[in-house]
């Protein structure tokens, strides 16, 4: 199943993507794909219905929202590609990196990025990102992590190196201004990407800067796959549902480049990963 969330900012609906072109909206089967309806059995009373005697609309008729709407967390694995690793200069960790961005930052898959006032360092990275599906905690192992997922999306992290390496190395300070992590375009069950033969370790994901590859890597280049992930953050955090984990980003990263190639404002990043698909953001600059 693919889910998503269609309509203008604030007045999105919930619907289940059911070609390229089309989606069927279920808005009166739960209120929206958020923490409460998610932990309340939401896809359950999806999967219960027929969407077959349901009316279609066409998907470009609608602007995409976020998949999930206000997540309570933004998880993030830092460094947790090796290549990625190398071209920051940074010896591969020995556990994963975590860190937070403000929840806020989420928005759509085709929303537009504000490069923030006086900002000269502005960065992209494409991510994998876990959806999870129910409370995880504790979890004794990876092996028990995949029950937890319900599916998979693209974020897209966008960075501020200078709060973020140069101002006391805080990474949250430069994760977190707002539009700072668009997302989507919808979410890819587990099971759906078990039923298409896909491996979320082996991935394909680039990101693009008008039309310039600068990212284009697998993700079996993470040092942390994504079982280990879930489980390794439950060990310290309660994982609810809806609450988002953006996996890493490979190498490529404007930060990585010598002269630096950092967004400053009318690009237009396209990122794509196998199995799910692409989004597009406009770069524009704080009025």
């Amino acid at each position: 199943m693919k889910i998503a969330r269609l309509g203008a900012l604030g007045q999105e609906k919930p619907a289940v993507i059911v070609s390229d072109s089309e989606a069927i909206f279920v808005d009166d089967v739960i209120s929206d794909f958020n923490r409460a309806e998610l932990e309340n059995g939401a896809i359950t009373k999806i999967e219960k219905i027929d969407l077959n005697g349901r009316p279609k609309v066409r998907i470009e008729n609608f602007r995409i929202g976020s998949p999930v709407a206000r997540p309570t967390k933004v998880i993030c694995v830092g460094l947790n590609y090796a290549k990625h690793a190398v071209e920051s200069g940074m010896t591969p960790p020995a556990e994963p990196v975590i860190f937070m961005k403000a929840p806020d930052t989420v928005i759509g898959p085709n929303d537009d990025v504000v490069v923030p006032p006086n900002s000269n360092k502005t960065d992209y990275e494409v991510e994998l990102c876990i959806v999870i599906g129910k409370n995880a905690l504790y979890l004794k192992s990876p092996d028990e992590a995949s029950k937890y997922i319900l599916g998979y999306t693209i974020s897209q992290d966008i960075s501020e190196r200078h709060w973020q390496v140069e101002r006391s190395g805080q990474w949250v300070k430069g994760k977190s201004f707002p539009t700072f992590n668009p997302m989507g375009p919808w979410i890819v069950t587990a099971d759906e990407f078990a039923k298409n033969g896909l491996d979320p370790n082996n991935l394909s994901l680039s990101c693009t800067i008008n039309g310039e590859v600068r990212q284009n890597s697998r993700t079996n280049d993470l040092i942390f796959g994504i079982n280990h992930c879930v489980w390794y953050i439950s060990q310290f955090m309660e994982l609810k549902a809806g609450d988002v984990i953006n996996t890493g980003t490979p190498e490529g990263v404007g930060m990585g480049f010598k002269p630096e190639k950092y967004l400053i404002g009318g690009e237009s990043i396209v990122t794509t990963i196998e199995g799910i698909g692409t989004i597009k953001n406009k770069v524009i600059n704080y009025k």
